[in-house]
């Protein structure tokens, strides 16, 4: 790497360290829910019981920050058993062959509202990338009083088509267009990296005495 390119993603690091703040998600308490029509009559879901990721978070510019999510699909459940087991199959989501989907942000826009944004991105899932636009409204900006950690929550939906990503068994009998909710907890990561260090030591120390 020469010197100019060096210096220059050097710059790029300190400017962005400087305003952005690094966050990861709280697994315990980030979920989603997708739901979709099935022959009119009703409308089931299944549940994302795992949200991973993280968030570079901007506090002067929220515009700024920026998102990645990785949802494991072992993680989908519909509480009915020979659905999940469709579920699992190459029939539908196949999570043999596609463990995970992933989203990125690309743009982050202001909307009506101190705390809406729509955040633009990049979805993939059972092997098809496609841009998504959720509708985000961060619920909470402050210091989680249990564990004392800086805590972001925020809550989003969108609605895809399912056909766009190979999905599209059943339509129309089943709705195409399938309409999904997540509420995310992050905390500083650095914060959160300390905390768990003194509990690990906490508990090993316990285990000697």
């Amino acid at each position: 790497m020469n010197r100019s390119l060096a210096a220059a993603l050097a710059l790029y690091l300190v400017v962005t360290c400087a305003h952005a703040t690094p966050y990861v998600f709280e697994p315990r308490h980030s979920e989603g829910v997708m739901r979709w029509s099935h022959l009119g009559f009703s409308n089931p879901g299944a549940q994302f019981t795992r949200i991973e990721g993280t968030l570079d978070w901007n506090a002067a510019d929220p515009t700024k920050s920026r998102v990645n999510a990785t949802i494991p699909m072992s993680g989908v459940a519909t509480g009915v058993p020979d659905l999940d087991d469709d579920f699992r199959s190459p029939s539908f989501f196949d999570f043999a062959k596609f463990p995970v989907a992933t989203f990125t942000s690309t743009r982050i826009e202001k909307r009506d509202g101190t705390n809406h944004f729509e955040v633009s991105g990049e979805l993939a899932l059972h092997g098809v990338t496609k841009p998504v636009a959720l509708d985000a409204v961060i619920n909470k900006v402050g210091i989680n009083p249990r564990n004392q950690l800086p805590s972001i929550g925020f809550d989003a939906t969108t609605t895809l088509k399912r056909s766009d990503f190979g999905l599209g068994k059943f339509v129309p009998q089943v709705s195409d267009e399938v309409r999904i909710a997540l509420t995310i907890e992050a905390v500083d990561a650095a914060e959160n990296e300390k905390l768990e260090k003194a509990e690990a030591a906490k508990e090993a120390a316990s285990k000697k005495s």
